[in-house]
């Protein structure tokens, strides 16, 4: 991984452009692991977009134009659209620099989510009883030209993406480190992009094999990552953990620290909004539906959108109490809004409308008031008078 003259060492955290851990090996025992996560979410995937712009470019602020996101996390987890940006910021480009710079995710989004998402809706309506509401050609073509042959063991920097297995019923979680070390599970990064943004009743299924050296096959029959993690932050930490636990026995003698420890970990996780505030149905209302109106009400798949939105804020409240109990409550930074409504609140209205909209939702809330969950309502309590583009943005970079 490059690095800038102009970068100022960090005494607390470990990057691999400022202490030299490898990309795809397990970070060293007795350093700090930063982790940034981004939930799934379609084409609110605007609403990320738009805080990671600001984030980088504070951070070029500091370090020169050339800094990427890339350079100051050690882990970059995202699932389904999470998972694509995941990929856009770690992908190789030219001069093995991130294929994307932040900013120009949000251009990506605006582009081609409507082209994604085409907005016919009564054929669309017709024909999602019986088949996906899309078809998803142009995102596999789209996610294919942009991603080339590129494997997920060729990263930029460690990435965590999960997607969900049919064939078997359980989660799939590539990660470098896995590609790097078991060859059948060094996929295309395209492919496993198209899978983890196979979201049911939108976009179809996504099939595709792996071959290691000596012919074996495994085959991969996969549908979105959000299913079971659509906010990937506690796999992601998981995974960390598993990797270092794996390393323990040859780093113990220098390092002797707990390598479960939540103190570890510097964690940002960004969501892609939800309704929780608002409130999106009722039990009176849902108590008169059948199976149609499960998978389809006004344009929206209630039970999808309800397996995820339990998924992310499972999560979140999980880690909110695992670091609040160590006392590094600090060291967690979930940015989410909880107000989405009407189109906002779907994750395939790709009209020019509503995306400027989400952008607008993902500035309102980096002006934010910084808050934390409480774990026993699940509600958020501000914290003090500190906005959310004033709390750490430049943290990895002191």
């Amino acid at each position: 991984m490059a690095s800038y003259s102009s970068r100022r060492p960090c005494n607390t955290c470990s990057t691999k452009a400022m202490a030299g851990s490898v990309v795809g090996e397990p970070v060293v025992l007795g350093q700090r692991v930063t982790v940034l996560t981004v939930d799934g979410g379609g084409v609110r995937g605007l609403i990320p977009g738009t805080i990671l712009a600001f984030l980088e470019a504070r951070l070029q602020e500091l370090d020169g134009p050339e800094a990427r996101l890339a350079d100051y996390f050690d882990y970059i987890a995202g699932t389904s659209t999470g998972g694509l940006i995941t990929a856009m910021l770690t992908a190789p480009g030219k001069d093995k620099r991130p294929l994307y710079a932040a900013k120009d995710i949000n251009y990506f989004y605006m582009e081609n989510c409507p082209r994604i998402f085409p907005q016919s809706r009564l054929a669309a309506a017709m024909s999602a009883l019986r088949k996906p509401k899309y078809n998803g050609k142009c995102m596999r073509s789209l996610i294919r030209s942009i991603l080339g042959e590129t494997r997920v063991s060729e990263t930029l920097t460690n990435v965590i993406i999960p997607a969900f297995d049919i064939r078997l019923l359980q989660p799939i979680i590539f990660s470098t480190y896995d590609a790097k070390s078991t060859p059948l599970k060094n996929a295309l990064l395209s492919d496993v992009c198209i899978g983890t943004s196979a979201a049911p009743t939108y976009l179809p299924a996504h099939y595709f094999q792996t071959e290691d050296a000596n012919g074996k096959e495994r085959e991969y029959n996969l549908i979105d990552g959000g299913v079971a993690a659509n906010n990937p932050t506690m796999v992601a930490m998981t995974q960390i953990t598993k990797k270092m636990l794996a390393s323990k026995d040859k780093a113990e003698e220098l390092y002797p620290v707990n390598p479960s420890n939540c103190r570890r970990f510097l964690v940002l996780s960004i969501g892609t909004g939800s309704t929780s505030e608002q409130g999106l149905y009722t039990a009176r209302q849902c108590s008169r539906w059948g199976i149609c109106r499960w998978l389809r009400n006004n344009g929206m798949a209630p039970i999808i959108d309800i397996f995820m939105a339990a998924s992310s804020d499972l999560v979140d409240i999980h880690v909110a109490a695992m670091f609040q109990s160590l006392h590094s409550d600090g060291d967690y930074l979930r940015i989410q809004d909880n107000s989405l409504r009407g189109a906002a609140a779907t994750v395939d209205a790709a009209t020019p409308e509503n995306m400027r909209t989400l952008v607008g939702i993902g500035e309102r809330m980096l002006a934010q008031r910084v808050s934390r969950v409480n774990v026993e309502t699940g509600s958020e309590v501000r914290t003090g008078d500190r906005r959310r583009k004033q709390c750490r943005c430049p943290r990895w970079a002191r």
